[in-house]
């Protein structure tokens, strides 16, 4: 699903961006409600400040967090709960990010399983989500990506959540 928001984004490039876990529900500018197959439910949500995917009781939001100094981690893997994060920032050469950005809209656009977001201002200011169903494990699994045609940068998110 492809969205044109009616607001700027907040974050303006990779560095402002955090990760959180728990934390309340922030505002949100679309929600797109998901039952996976096999019946589990999540939310996707896009942020002025980026995004928030809520499942059960797990809330993961990679977002600029005000009154948090910026800090994405390249992995985050808590074991005990299941959970696992890896983040990378891209510095496409070029056109590369345009080309990336238009090609992620192209995919995911009728994706049922996928959120993405258009700023207004410039086509390659998204930020994009997509949960990944069908994976043999029984675990759920989501990407995700903000792009910062600004920077040119593109910071892609994966999450694995053991059920």
């Amino acid at each position: 699903m492809l969205v044109d928001l009616d607001a700027p984004y907040v974050d303006t490039r990779a560095a402002d961006l955090s990760l959180s876990l728990g934390g309340p529900e922030r505002p949100a500018l679309h929600v797109r409600e998901l039952t996976l197959p096999g019946g589990p439910r999540l939310r996707l949500r896009l942020l002025g400040a980026s995004h928030q995917v809520i499942l059960g009781d797990l809330t993961e939001t990679v977002a600029c967090l005000p009154g948090r100094l910026p800090h994405l981690p390249d992995t985050l893997h808590d074991e005990s709960a299941g959970y696992r994060f890896t983040a990378t920032v891209l510095r496409p050469p070029r056109d590369g990010l345009r080309t990336r950005v238009a090609a992620l809209r192209a995919e995911l656009a009728d994706d049922p399983y996928a959120l993405v977001g258009v700023f207004p201002g410039d086509v390659d200011a998204v930020t994009a989500l997509a949960v990944r169903p069908d994976r043999p494990d029984g675990s759920v699994a989501w990407c995700t990506w903000h792009a910062y045609p600004q920077t040119n940068e593109l910071v892609l998110t994966e999450t694995m959540v053991a059920l």
